[in-house]
């Protein structure tokens, strides 16, 4: 966040403190409860899948710390790592699709890779998942004080 030099230390933390309320707020907005998310697999289904994929449930999980999402076929449900709330639509959407289409295909066989070849975000929604997997792994720098 840049701030004008001008403004006090005071009028500083008041200022950081109304712009991250905005963001909180914002934020909150954008995070599918998990009826949302359940509708939500359901378009993608009748997008990409004309329909196929019915999972019995979809929801956000937090213990999923290693995978992005999880499907067990023969229960139908789906679920998503909390870590993707807040992350862009077509990321989320692209996680979706890929634990929907195991609803029709178990493995991740030719078969498998040849329905999400639907979904035209794949290549640049996994790029972008990498790059957080990448980020994650970097070495955490101590933040700089002014002192």
């Amino acid at each position: 966040m840049l701030i004008p030099a001008r403004m006090s230390e005071a009028e500083e933390q008041r200022w950081v403190t109304v712009m991250l309320d905005k963001l909180a707020a914002q934020e909150s907005k954008r995070v599918l409860g998990d009826a949302e998310l359940t509708e939500r697999a359901a378009r993608l289904s009748e997008q990409y899948f004309d329909g196929r994929a019915r999972p019995a449930s979809v929801r956000w999980v937090t213990n999923q710390n290693t995978r992005w999402g999880s499907c067990t076929p023969a229960e139908g449900s789906i679920r998503l790592s909390h870590r993707l709330q807040g992350m862009p639509e077509y990321v989320v959407d692209y996680v979706l699709v890929h634990e929907l289409a195991h609803l029709l295909v178990p493995g991740h066989g030719p078969r498998f890779w040849r329905l999400l070849e639907a979904y035209p975000r794949t290549e640049r929604a996994r790029g972008y998942l990498e790059g957080v997997v990448a980020a994650e792994r970097l070495p955490h720098l101590p933040v700089a004080s002014d002192e």
